[in-house]
């Protein structure tokens, strides 16, 4: 490392070069990183933090939520195997919705679920809303932008129904789109007409079970219902229309980059390795052990990765406070541990040419070019 370290220090310019070329390859994996997880995050948010770790639905419907249809006999079936508790229905419809007095509309997706169940959205702004409530929602965060707030009439172009916004909610959107939260009876009601609270709300079916369950559970109710299927949390955020599409030609992206990034970096340390053939066969001549000289190489490779990543880390995040609330951006601490790991892996896996490079030199014949 004394090596690495001096010849750093005596050739600055060199360094310093080659430590902003890593500074900006780095600066662009972790935002384009971030990027892809927060458009990821913005697609499935809503299902993402539901307190459910199985959702069970109709066999036939391909893990897509819209595509199923359960009745409230399945509900039962699910809940007297998993807990009252631990087995809630889900309706989902995506829907554009209207608001006179904010001049806005918008498209959204509406979750109808129990209020009183796993499911009931936590409210961070206004109040939330019960099962005997009628014509109430609670939106999220993201119609705000819009001007809807609390007090405001948003209006379902669909079914001409009309809600008043009564709470607000962060982090819930599916599909790109907003959530907006509705009771089971309004469901109810905007499914099949005019079905008053408390009469018989099955005849129209929910779309899926949330469940919280164990796998014997889930296997079981599955076992019980031939028509249905449980699915993992993870499973379902993958089916959500258009998640697998955009992660995947994403995460493509940002293998391209590490590849990208390890080939720059190797084709740079490898010019540098031969412009200091000669003083490596000194080195060598001199009785310099390999291994000496290979931790040399792979140590300056190291500062400079970890020291350009360091900055790429702080530009990163102050880009983060400058971009604007429509473009979703997310690194969390997994990530970016992840990332720099792949990173400085990459980056140490290139310097391994020039380490070959070095171990090829043959002393006597480096002293005699030098002589020369």
């Amino acid at each position: 490392m004394f090596l690495a370290l001096r010849e750093m220090r005596h050739s600055k310019a060199r360094y310093s070069l080659i430590m902003v070329i890593m500074l900006l390859v780095s600066f662009l994996v972790l935002f384009v990183t971030g990027l892809a997880r927060g458009l990821a995050y913005a697609n499935i948010s809503a299902v993402e933090n539901m307190p459910a770790n199985y959702f069970a639905l109709q066999d036939d419907a391909e893990h897509t939520f819209r595509r199923s249809q359960l009745s409230g006999t399945d509900l039962s079936t699910a809940q007297s195997i998993a807990g009252t508790e631990n087995a809630a229905a889900l309706a989902v419809q995506t829907s554009t919705v209207t608001a006179e007095a904010a001049d806005a509309k918008a498209d959204i997706t509406f979750f109808a679920v129990d209020m009183d169940g796993m499911l009931a959205p936590e409210v961070v702004q206004g109040s939330s809303l019960t099962n005997t409530s009628q014509g109430g929602a609670v939106v999220d965060s993201k119609l705000t932008e819009s001007g809807i707030t609390v007090g405001s009439t948003i209006t379902d172009q669909a079914s001409g129904m009309s809600f008043i916004v009564q709470g607000v909610v962060e982090n819930s959107s599916y599909s790109h789109m907003p959530v907006v939260y509705i009771t089971t009876a309004d469901w109810q009601t905007m499914k099949s007409g005019n079905v008053p609270p408390g009469s018989d709300q099955q005849s129209v079916p929910y779309n899926v079970i949330a469940l919280k369950a164990s796998s014997a559970q889930a296997a079981e109710i599955a076992g019980k219902l031939d028509h249905v299927e449980t699915i993992t949390q993870k499973q379902a955020i993958k089916s959500i229309p258009g998640y697998a599409a955009e992660q995947n030609s994403l995460q493509m992206m940002i293998a391209f980059l590490f590849v990208i990034a390890a080939f720059v970096l190797a084709v740079f340390f490898y010019v540098i390795t031969i412009q200091k053939t000669s003083q490596f066969g000194i080195l060598k001549a001199m009785g310099t052990k390999m291994s000496y000289l290979a931790w040399s190489v792979v140590g300056q490779v190291l500062i400079l990765s970890i020291v350009s990543l360091a900055a790429s880390l702080l530009l990163t995040f102050g880009m983060n406070m400058g971009l604007p609330d429509s473009m979703p951006f997310q690194l969390e601490g997994s990530t970016i541990l992840l990332t720099s790991v792949l990173f400085v892996g990459m980056s140490l896996l290139g310097a391994l040419f020039s380490v070959a490079r070095v171990a090829k030199v043959d002393a006597l014949e480096a002293i005699g070019r030098a002589g020369a």
